[in-house]
């Protein structure tokens, strides 16, 4: 339920409807408590001043329409522009950031503003009565100056609108958006993760073959839990795994990771024993994975890091041929994998508060990310003279926060698939600038290594 709840809540904090719905009952019972307002002043209360006093209804009337009708004109220029943003985006820089232009509080606020400015002047217009028929004349003077308020507001925020669609959609704070997001995921997840973390060593001797060594789960007295649908893992509820294998006191093996598609018949957990296994721990633990048709940075890092990948690519494809964005993004990798490499990869067994096992992931560390990020975006890099020369230098960049040896050799490993590639790409003019990028990094790796004997 947990894992449900979250992916409702990501999702409605990347629509553009949840706000407006929100402000508009707010501005509606703002209307209404002014209107209660002026029902109880004395019709004199505000003097003879002509700024807050509507002498008339056809005054109070032509202000209020004025307002109401512009701000839902505004509201709809508001739509189309954010409309044909989110266009732009999905076309030059990848669909996969309609994400982060949908979770946009801008964008959200200023549609909410102008649709709450429209429902509350039309509000306060339907209050303003002639002298008629025996009823009094009424002009809500407190409601029709807080019309004017939330129009002058609202000229601020289109202010700030016009100012922020083309920051926000400039590569430069695209790429560093994502960026950010990807080095908190790094401090929030490293080294802490699903529990407690123990000793591989120590731990895996208390296992059974089937969790650590994937044999059959029939021989080893394991239950598999397969998937009932198709679907990227958009959410895994930590928390309540954790809770579930303490009160039935199992171990549950994790086999997918946030971003994985599934499908029926892939085996999401592994569970020990299999004799504890009910419909009941069944459903209970599907329950903690909720699936969706796309994958979302939530608590998918690595997508994060195909966000930045796809950007450099798109850069480096002939028909863009923008080696400085792909350097941005590399210069941003750099940042990410200098953070990563300063922290502990967290062990595949997690503890519950007690120091027992419960739960087995499979957690990638530095050499899966680095792999997983410049590996992918070697083959780019490759063909550009620029690229290529920035990729290695943001490797010699990231050898001097490596606290451990095999780090710098994965790193080592990058820079040399890249040089080979580079080799048979480019000509020897364009790859010579390659080369001595990599001779510096090979100084600058051996000294790295040195302090570490």
């Amino acid at each position: 339920m947990r894992a449900l709840l979250f992916q409702t809540y990501e999702r409605i904090s990347a629509s553009y409807w949840f706000l407006p719905s929100v402000m508009a009952p707010f501005a509606a019972l703002l209307a209404f408590v002014l209107i209660q307002v002026d029902l109880r002043l004395p019709p004199d209360f505000y003097g003879h001043s002509a700024f807050l006093f509507a002498a008339q209804p056809d005054g109070a009337r032509a202000v209020l329409s004025a307002i109401g009708g512009s701000m839902i004109g505004v509201a709809g220029t508001v739509f189309s522009v954010t409309m044909a943003t989110v266009v732009f985006a999905s076309g030059s820089y990848g669909p996969r950031l309609l994400t982060n232009f949908m979770n946009d509080r801008g964008n959200q606020v200023t549609l909410g503003v102008f649709v709450a400015t429209f429902v509350y002047s039309m509000l306060v217009l339907r209050s303003v009565r002639d002298a008629a028929e025996g009823a009094a004349l009424f002009v809500p003077n407190t409601a029709v100056f807080g019309a004017i308020i939330l129009a002058l507001g609202s000229i601020a925020v289109l202010i700030y609108f016009i100012h922020h669609v083309p920051s926000n959609i400039h590569i430069s704070n695209v790429i560093a958006g994502i960026a950010h997001a990807l080095l908190d995921e790094i401090g929030d997840r490293f080294p802490k993760d699903i529990g407690e973390g123990a000793d591989d060593t120590l731990t895996q001797a208390h296992l059974p073959d089937g969790l650590n060594k994937g044999l059959d789960e029939r021989t080893a007295g394991t239950v598999a839990i397969l998937a009932a649908r198709s679907g990227y893992a958009q959410v895994i509820d930590d928390v309540s795994l954790m809770k579930i294998a303490k009160e039935r006191d199992i171990v549950i093996r994790l086999s997918c990771q946030p971003g994985s598609f599934v499908h029926p018949g892939l085996v999401l957990f592994t569970v020990w024993p299999a004799r504890k296994v009910d419909d009941d721990l069944h459903d209970a633990l599907l329950a903690t994975v909720a699936l969706g048709n796309a994958r979302t940075p939530a608590q998918d890092i690595l997508f994060l890091f195909d966000e930045l990948v796809e950007i450099a690519g798109r850069a480096l494809s002939p028909g863009v041929n923008d080696p400085f964005t792909a350097v941005t993004c590399i210069d941003w990798l750099s940042a990410a994998f200098s953070e990563l490499a300063g922290r502990r990869t967290p062990g595949a067994f997690r503890m519950d508060d007690d120091g027992v096992p419960r739960i087995i992931v499979e957690p990638h560390g530095f050499a899966e990310y680095l792999d997983h990020a410049f590996g992918r975006l070697r083959q780019y890099a490759a063909r550009d003279r620029i690229a290529g020369a920035r990729f290695i230098e943001a490797l010699t960049s990231v050898v001097g926060a490596c606290g451990r040896r095999i780090d710098i050799e994965s790193l080592r490993q990058q820079k040399a698939a890249l040089l080979a590639l580079a080799a048979e790409e480019l000509p020897e003019p364009s790859f010579r600038p390659i080369a001595e990028a990599a001779e510096r990094f090979d100084r600058a790796a051996a000294q790295a290594a040195a302090r570490r004997l």
